[in-house]
């Protein structure tokens, strides 16, 4: 055989192997996370007041109550917060009191608390009387987050406004709000 021969077959059998796929080498490996949930919870640092002049007529002054509001439970079951009130009064020895219609709640403002959130999907109109009366009646929904959304930290801003006629007697009046997060929309 002849040596240019043999070279070519060597340039062709190495041409050969350097054109041929590469051989991928693989592995697979599963990867298990475990996401734990948490609490529904409201809390509040609020102490809200108003003030009214009965020189200027009757009269609708507001107030408001931040509330820090979490679900954090990772179950996408929804919630809804509920209002109730004792009736304003300004307690001995004259027990001077507010209508117990006084109060309505005109709005709720929701903004993100920190973390990434899942915004509330709210169904609930306004005005919503605030019941009162001398022991706290049965509570009423003022926010709501539908199944799936809600997730997360918020602050939750109701707005309430309290009718004072110009009839009133003058005074400090004072009423105990309760406010409550409840589990489902």
């Amino acid at each position: 055989m002849n040596l240019k021969c043999i070279n070519r077959g060597l340039v062709a059998a190495v041409a050969a192997l350097l054109l041929a796929p590469a051989t991928s080498l693989a592995a697979s490996a599963t990867a298990t996370g475990t996401v734990s949930g948490s609490t529904l919870s409201v809390g509040t640092a609020s102490a809200p007041s108003f003030s009214a002049n009965l020189d200027l007529g009757d009269s609708t002054p507001t107030y408001t109550a931040a509330l820090a509001t979490q679900d954090t439970r990772g179950t996408g079951g929804g919630w809804n917060e509920t209002i109730t009130s004792t009736q304003f009064t300004t307690g001995a020895p004259n027990n001077y009191t507010l209508a117990t219609t006084a109060s309505s709640l005109t709005g709720v403002i929701a903004t993100n608390g920190t973390g990434t959130n899942t915004a509330a999907t709210n169904a609930i109109t306004y005005p919503v009387a605030v019941p009162a009366a001398a022991v706290a009646p049965a509570a009423v929904k003022f926010f709501n987050a539908a199944a799936n959304t809600g997730m997360g930290r918020f602050t939750l801003t109701p707005t309430v406004g309290v009718f004072v006629p110009q009839s009133s007697f003058s005074g400090t009046y004072t009423s105990t709000l309760t406010l409550a997060l409840v589990s489902g929309p």
